[in-house]
């Protein structure tokens, strides 16, 4: 299997190009023999993506768990600025 991991791949990007980027994501996961990292700052991008999750608060993990459960455990509060 393939790993690869992306940092931000939304910082400075407009919203159409977001897109864009959301697809190849899922078109890349979507063949099977890849496991993806995505570090973003974006809660929607993330939580749209996601099939596990980990918030981290200086250095520490606080919380983890299924992308589906996200919006159920509160998570945005979590990574709220």
């Amino acid at each position: 299997m393939q790993f690869f991991a992306w940092d931000e791949p939304t910082e400075g990007i407009q919203p159409s190009i977001i897109k864009d980027i959301g697809r190849v994501i899922r078109m890349l996961a979507g063949r099977g023999n890849m496991a993806i990292l995505l570090c973003e700052q974006y809660y929607d991008f993330a939580e749209e993506l996601a099939d596990d999750y980990l918030v981290m608060e200086r250095g520490e993990v606080i919380a983890m768990g299924l992308g589906s459960e996200m919006q159920s455990k509160g998570i945005r509060q979590l990574v709220s600025i």
